[in-house]
């Protein structure tokens, strides 16, 4: 693998064509705003949504799906979960046989509560799937700070090909055959996000936040073992690493919309006029949804889905939350 095609220019896609392309690769980038193309095109620089990290060779840069992934030896996918199946429909006619596809979108689809494999599984069946999840922020993964993600893959020889063209000192990917698992803890721990932000908006305290955290990781677990997926997994970067990074940062979307529905606000107030989409928002109706589908608790899912999605009292579901039975800690 040494040309890529990166279908999304939001702030992780240009991360990750700007580690690929350090890495020695030539990098293809589909991006649908003009704005962006002209500013990576003359200035070699997504000011937009990856402001401060300059592309060090020229990137060629597409509207057209066609032209980016025409020479692709592989295809990444980083545009938001909610909006994977119809970039999949678009590339279907020019979709080449056994062409490897690594998602790095995190969520679930909320019409129909399925993964991102199984989604490019429906819409692009000759696919070789493989998944990148992870503790990553965009900005501090392209400046070069150390980094750690988990690629996932049932071919394990596309697998290593990953790595090896992600791998650098400081992007350091590990393999690993669980894709079920390391798509789960990097979906839901979007939702956990916004829950630990509404703790600190509130003022609830650090106990708090690390009660919230752990539960949630319970959750995770108990969804990803429903699914097919492996307890370990979720131990690992694209669960607990997952988890830990985007509930406890202001760097997070996530948690910050978190933080400001804790002081009050409403979440059309906090989204108005933001580019960047917050997936935990769509993730906790498409959870919910498939926890139920599948018989499985996610209280904390559910709660979070009632505020987000059904306008229902932050305090009101936090006294829920609190009212519930003890249990054995290891119950998942």
């Amino acid at each position: 693998m040494k040309n890529f095609a990166v279908i999304g220019s939001g702030a992780w896609g240009t991360a990750l064509a700007v580690i690929l392309q350090r890495n020695h690769n030539q990098v293809n980038l589909w991006a649908r705003e003009q704005d962006v193309i002209d500013d990576i095109l003359n200035n070699h620089e997504n000011s937009i949504f990856l402001p401060g990290v300059k592309f060090t060779e020229k990137i060629m840069v597409s509207s057209k799906l066609e032209d980016v992934i025409k020479n692709a030896d592989a295809v990444v996918m980083v545009v938001p979960a909610q909006f994977v199946r119809d970039v999949c429909k678009q590339m279907a006619p020019i979709w080449k046989n056994g062409l490897p596809l690594l998602i790095c979108s995190k969520g679930i689809e909320q019409k129909t509560g399925a993964l991102m494999s199984e989604v490019v599984k429906q819409e692009l069946p000759n696919a070789i799937i493989a998944v990148l999840s992870g503790p990553t922020f965009a900005g501090e993964a392209a400046k070069g700070f150390p980094t750690s993600v988990t690629i996932a893959c049932d071919n394990k020889n596309i697998g290593k090909n990953f790595v090896q063209s992600f791998g650098t000192k400081t992007f350091r990917p590990y393999y690993s055959n669980d894709v079920i698992g390391s798509q789960v803890g990097g979906a839901v721990k979007n939702v956990m996000a916004i829950a630990a932000g509404i703790v600190e908006g509130k003022g609830l305290g650090d106990n708090t936040r690390a009660a919230l955290i752990t539960r949630g990781l319970a959750e995770i677990v108990r969804l990803a073992k429903a699914l097919g997926g492996k307890e370990e997994t979720l131990m690992g970067m694209s669960g607990i690493g997952d988890l830990l990074l985007t509930a406890n940062s202001l760097q997070s979307r996530n948690y910050t919309v978190g933080v400001e529905l804790g002081k009050g606000k409403k979440l059309k107030e906090i989204v108005a006029g933001k580019r960047s989409i917050a997936e935990g928002v769509f993730t906790a109706q498409a959870v919910t949804d498939l926890a139920k589908k599948i018989g499985i608790e996610m209280p904390i899912c559910q709660a979070m889905n009632a505020i987000l999605n059904q306008d229902a009292n932050v305090d009101d579901m936090i006294t829920s939350l609190l009212s519930r039975p003890f249990r054995d800690e290891r119950d998942l």
